[in-house]
């Protein structure tokens, strides 16, 4: 990987963290995702980062530059439910294994939301790249359009997908960089149950590293 992939790779990293905790992350967390061993290392980064506007760094203080003049985003807690292959317990939001904090920017009033921690490779990318152990926030509703990306149960299974439409037929399609998982379209007959669309794909902000 690049200098030039590690950085945006950061800083992609850092925004999706604020947003979904409302705080930077540790210089650990960062590394372990640009991977780079130091502390030094990263501070370097966030540096050039800095020097490109991209973000503020200030006495070890990380700031992004839309949120540096001081308006604090409003947050809403969103469940965490379960994990899905990318199936899904049961949407037990009255038991959930945790909340997270996300701003109600990606997770609109309105709209009944929740979290499910991403397993397998199958989604790495898609037009929302998702990766094992992400936190992907979902919109509950039973309806979708070709394009969307859903999750999905199927034989009481769910999965996340690309929603598509065949004649009398859904295709659940995955975007997937991993061709020696061997991950194929699923056919199914449009009765499928949809739970909802999937908005945005998180960090996991109740296991930082």
């Amino acid at each position: 990987m690049s200098t030039d992939e590690q950085d945006r790779k950061g800083l992609t990293f850092i925004r999706n963290y604020i947003k979904a905790t409302g705080k930077a992350p540790s210089l650990r967390a960062i590394g372990n995702v640009v991977q780079y061993n130091s502390p030094r290392s990263v501070q370097m980064m966030l540096q050039r980062l800095a020097n490109r506007e991209l973000l503020k760094y200030e006495n070890g203080e990380i700031t992004m530059v839309d949120e540096a003049s001081g308006a604090t985003p409003h947050t809403v807690d969103v469940p965490l439910v379960g994990s899905v292959a990318c199936g899904l317990p049961t949407l037990a939001e009255q038991n959930p294994e945790g909340w997270v904090r996300v701003s109600t920017k990606i997770a609109t009033p309105g709209h009944t939301h929740f979290l499910l921690r991403a397993r397998g490779t199958s989604m790495n990318t898609a037009r929302i790249p998702i990766n094992p152990g992400d936190l992907v926030l979902v919109r509950q509703q039973a309806h979708a359009i070709p394009g969307d990306i859903v999750v999905a149960l199927v034989d009481n299974d769910a999965t996340i997908k690309v929603f598509d439409r065949k004649g009398e037929h859904v295709v659940l399609r995955p975007k997937s960089s991993d061709d020696a998982a061997g991950h194929k379209p699923i056919v199914v007959t449009d009765d499928l149950i949809i739970q909802g669309l999937v908005i945005a794909a998180l960090p996991d902000a109740l296991n930082e590293a």
